[in-house]
């Protein structure tokens, strides 16, 4: 990157008495995960280049609590999710996006129980607006062509039914979409949700990921999108695995768009 990104906070903004379009909610794959803090610099360059008005939350943002409530610990999710409650609150946010469909769930359905009442975006679907808005274009470039598989997230897909968002992305960058026998409704699972992403696997026959990752190959693909940090992190492994790392990438959708743009 030649220029240092801008990525303003809702603090600056408030000191200014603004309000930004939309807050951008990192989430912690987003903010510590080296993998994932490509995807996160990769649509922060979408939302310049379209114009939009954004902000982070930046040290203000604690986890959403989706690990923990996930894993069984109640207690410690309205926890973290009351606190960023009341600091989303008091900045009066309105409409929030995230590159992650975990804190995507935990935002939309889970904190308005507690007070916390948004407009929850996942990026998908934002950077599927602006395409529609014509507040971005694109050429297909570099992916002109290219067999794609799409991976559906557990918690995008099966639990808040958002299936075409992604796809109609990458018919947007001439693709071919090449989909898996388990997709959309039938998706499985990458094997990272409901807090497994921070453990080993329990003992069985096969690792989810491994099963996926082979579902993902029988489509030839020359590139498996994703849209989840968790899901790229299962995907990579279940490549290496299989020693296709050299030849087959795992990309976030917000990548895709950033390479074809050159941003």
């Amino acid at each position: 990157m030649n220029e240092a990104l801008k990525v303003p906070t809702m603090a600056e903004f408030f000191a200014e008495g603004k309000q930004p379009e939309v807050l951008f909610w990192v989430g912690c794959a987003g903010s510590f995960d080296d993998r994932a803090k490509k995807i996160t610099k990769a649509f922060v360059k979408i939302l310049h280049r379209a114009n939009v008005s954004f902000a982070v939350l930046g040290t203000e943002e604690s986890c959403s609590g989706d690990p923990a409530k996930r894993a069984g610990n109640e207690f410690l999710f309205q926890m973290q999710a009351v606190t960023n409650i009341e600091v989303m609150n008091a900045y009066g946010i309105k409409s929030i996006v995230t590159a992650c469909p975990h804190c995507f769930n935990t935002i939309k359905n889970e904190y308005p129980g507690l007070g916390g009442n948004y407009k929850v975006m996942h990026h998908t679907q934002f950077i599927n607006m602006l395409l529609e808005d014509g507040r971005i274009t694109m050429e297909g470039g570099s992916y002109k062509g290219k067999r794609i598989t799409f991976h559906d997230p557990c918690y995008l897909g099966r639990a808040n039914n958002i299936y075409e968002a992604p796809r109609n992305i990458i018919k947007k960058l001439d693709a071919q979409l090449v989909e898996m026998k388990n997709c959309r409704k039938k998706g499985l699972c990458c094997g990272a949700g409901g807090a497994q992403m921070f453990k080993e696997p329990e003992q069985g026959d096969k690792d989810v990921n491994i099963e996926r990752t082979e579902q993902a190959l029988e489509t030839q693909p020359e590139i498996i999108a994703a849209a989840c940090p968790f899901c790229n992190t299962m995907m990579t492994d279940g490549l290496k695995n299989k020693e296709k790392e050299a030849s087959i990438k795992v990309m976030d959708i917000a990548e895709m768009i950033a390479n074809a743009e050159d941003l």
